[in-house]
This record gives C-alpha cells, structure tokens and sequence, in this order.
C-alpha cells in the first residue's frame, strides 16, 4: 500500500519512538489522577431529559437523539423465543485514528478519554471517538478534538476505511466508521494526546483495562494482507500465517453464514419495554427476574474534560464478565484458528464470524464439546498465550468487561460441528476483515491481540 514499505513498517519495534513506553504508562496514571469524576445511581424519573415513552414504549429524549431502548422480541424456528432491552442507534460515528511517519516509524495519535463507563474511567483512545450526535454537537458542547481532518480525508492517504458491527447482544444493528489517516503535516500533541506505535500499542493491550475497545477495533481492520511482505526480524512463520489466504475457510464460512440466513434467521419485532417477560421496571432500574448478561441502570454524570461536563443517562451494566476465546493451532508452521458463526438478536445481517468462544455471564447456552475443551484447558492454563481483561466501551456500558483467551491445541484434539465452525488462518480472518459486517468485534478485538512480531 502506497506509503508503507510492509508489515514490518507498521509493527516495528524501535528506538526512535516519540515517547517510551514507561513515559507513556506515566501519562495514562497522571491523566487517571486528575481526572475529576462523579457518577452517581438515581431514578428514571430524575434522569432527565430521558424519560420512558408511554406511547412508544421506549426509553427516549424529546429529541430522539443519541440512542433510544426499547424491547425486542425474536422468535426462531423451532419455537425458541428471547425477549430483552436493546439498544437502537441507527446513526454511524466515527472511530478514527490519525498516523504518522516520524522517526522513520508510523506512529499513532491516541488520546487517554474518559468514558462515564469505564471500569477505571481513562482508556487509550482513537484520535476522534464520535457519534454522529457529538459531531453534529445535539449536546449543545464543543466540538471533538481533530474531528475536522475525518472530513476532508484524501483518499490517497486513507490506510482504514470500514464500517463495521458493534455488541449485537446490546445493540440493534450499530456500527461505526472505523478510519486510520495517514498525514505528513505537523500535529502537535495537547494534554490528552500522545503519539504511540503500534509495537507499544501492543504491549499496552497486555495490561488489564489499559486500551479500549474503539482503539482494537479500528486496529484490527488494519489490512496486513494488502501491505508488502515483512522485512528482516520477522520469522517465516510470521510471515507465512499473515500472507496466506485460504479459499475453501473463505467459501465454507459463506455458505454456513448463508445457510443461517436462509433457513434459521429468527423473525423481530419490537415491544414495550413493561411488556417484557421476566423484566422488571423498577424506579432505578430494568432488571431481569432471573438470570440475564446485563440490565438498564440509570446515571447522573460529571466529569472534566468532555465536550459537555455534566449529563445524566441510561447505561447498560453487565452483571458478570463475558469469555472471549480462540482456540489456535499450527499447521505445516502456519498459524489457524477455529471461529463459528455467531448469531445475535441484534446482529445486523442476522449472523457474522466470531471467535471459538463467546461466553456471556448467565449465558442458558449448553456448552459443546469445543467450548468444554476450551474451559477445560484454561482451567489448566495450559497452552494459555494471551489471558487478559479488557473493558467493552464505556460511552453506553457501564463497567462491562470480558476476559480475552488465546489458547494453543493440537488439531485432533478438537471435536466440532463443520457446520458452525470452521479453520481459518489469520490472513484469512484479515483478508474478510476489510469486509464490512463479517466478523463480529469479539472476534477482531481478539485478533488485534495476537502479538504479530518477534
């Protein structure tokens, strides 16, 4: 791709890096530090200007801006029926991240944002992380930080461009603009911005809660495939695993996602939010009677440092941490990994690619003989190459994390169902990535977190 000698160039580990990166993991604490926060639990009825719509049976502003909950209802054949919340935000932001050769070596602009959400409250962040509702500035506050140099991008020095899926199992269809921007112009760096490389990106990740889940899913589109090969310091099987591109792993997850969609797509329809089964509308919350991932709590926010300092607003709170997990193998010294169809009730094309395993706290799901290997073998930490806790986004979930498996088995050792999950190598699973809505972000998060360099 014009401007980039290879893969290597993007993932190159250096001495010329703008900051270290003990400097940077001392600006991230010192942004922590001072970063004045108050979040506080109050009542629907005091969250205003949201408010639950009688007519509508949703939860809304008079605006109908940002985002709106209502209640879903998606029957399946064979007579199962789910029933839940769910987040509709149909506008398209943006997640974009502004690169830049200096040193010899592309760096990344990240900003260290607070989210009312987050577990820890600042997270590495895409230069511009912005709904269509901040950027047109509905919030009546200022406008975000280098959001200008998104809309008028050349698209010669464009390296990212995608719109891709977010949680289908919170949202109805949301997706967001993920975009990296090359620039040669002199940006400098304000109090919440750093430059970074990718190679220290990647250490960051290896750090509980440290890089958010805008920042991986715009890296994750990166399109290794399409770069020139690797320079010296990477192995053959580096190289070997993110060049290779597997037709029949292609073909197969096509017809399997296209099998669903045909024959077992279930049939949506909204409801009201008090018409749910086994919910409860309570003052303070919309919880489930039973067991469910996550309810609907409401807050009062202020925080320094935002476009608007002090709101009030419905969250999603997870009520227990999800499993994400890829079951690797190598085969002839190139690197496979086992993912399946994964559909949610608010996927956006009924069903996308996701990683071996997605296990939801208070997940019904009866495990197969896949995932039980897989828990099994993470019981035993045995084989484990990546085990770390990383947040879901903090702008709609509040405190909503998964933890993050990358495990190593032999082949024969796994039993599947081929008609849900299927080998792929990681040029493979990249090569589909630079198709909108085929893997689901479990998945490309995940991937972002295989550690591409020696």
């Amino acid at each position: 791709m014009d401007g980039y000698r290879g893969i290597a160039d993007i993932l190159a580990e250096t001495g010329h890096e703008v900051h270290s990166f003990e400097e940077l993991k001392e600006w991230i604490e010192s942004r922590k530090k001072r970063q004045k926060v108050s979040i506080s639990r109050i009542e629907l009825g005091d969250c205003t200007p949201w408010y639950y719509d009688e007519d509508g049976g949703i939860i809304r502003n008079p605006a109908r801006s940002f985002f709106q909950i209502t209640g879903i209802r998606c029957c399946y054949p064979g007579g199962i029926t789910i029933e839940q919340p769910i987040v509709l935000q149909s506008e398209i932001g943006f997640l974009g991240i502004i690169c830049k050769r200096i040193n010899g070596i592309w760096h990344f602009l990240m900003q260290a944002k607070i989210e009312p959400g987050n577990i820890n409250y600042v997270q590495i962040s895409p230069t511009v992380q912005a709904t269509k509702s901040n950027f047109t500035r509905l919030h009546g506050g200022r406008e975000p930080e280098y959001l200008h140099w998104f809309f008028r991008m050349n698209p010669e020095n464009v390296l990212v461009d995608q719109i891709q899926s977010e949680q289908s199992s919170r949202f109805l269809g949301k997706r967001n603009r993920n975009v990296i921007l090359k620039t040669e112009e002199d940006i400098e760096e304000t109090e919440a911005f750093r430059w970074m490389t990718l190679y220290q990106l990647k250490q960051f990740m290896a750090i509980d809660n440290c890089v958010n889940m805008d920042t991986r899913t715009v890296l994750s589109c990166i399109p290794y495939v399409f770069l020139d090969e690797p320079t010296e310091g990477y192995t053959k099987e580096f190289t070997d695993s993110i060049s290779t591109i597997d037709r029949k792993a292609i073909r197969d997850l096509y017809i399997h996602a296209n099998d669903y969609k045909m024959f077992k797509a279930g049939k949506s329809s909204f409801i009201p939010l008090t018409e749910l089964r086994e919910w409860e509308m309570r003052k303070d919350e919309l919880v489930h009677r039973g067991r469910y991932p996550f309810k609907v709590i409401y807050c009062g926010l202020e925080i320094e440092g935002r476009e608007v300092t002090k709101w009030n607003q419905p969250l999603i709170e997870a009520l227990g941490d999800a499993v994400f997990g890829l079951v690797c193998s190598k085969s002839s010294g190139i690197l496979e990994i086992l993912v399946r169809l994964k559909p949610e009730i608010g996927c956006y094309d009924v069903v996308e690619v996701g990683p071996t395993v997605q296990e939801e706290y208070g997940s019904k799901e009866i495990r197969d003989k896949t995932a039980s290997l897989f828990f099994t073998r993470l019981k035993q930490k045995k084989n484990i190459l990546i085990d770390v806790v990383l947040s879901e986004e903090g702008g709609r979930f509040y405190h909503e994390q998964n933890r993050n498996v990358v495990m190593m088995v032999d082949k024969e050792e796994v039993q599947y169902d081929s008609s849900l999950y299927t080998w792929a190598t990681v040029g493979t699973l990249n090569a589909m990535t630079q198709i909108n809505n085929c893997l689901n972000i479990q998945l490309r998060n995940l991937l972002t977190l295989l550690y591409m360099y020696n």
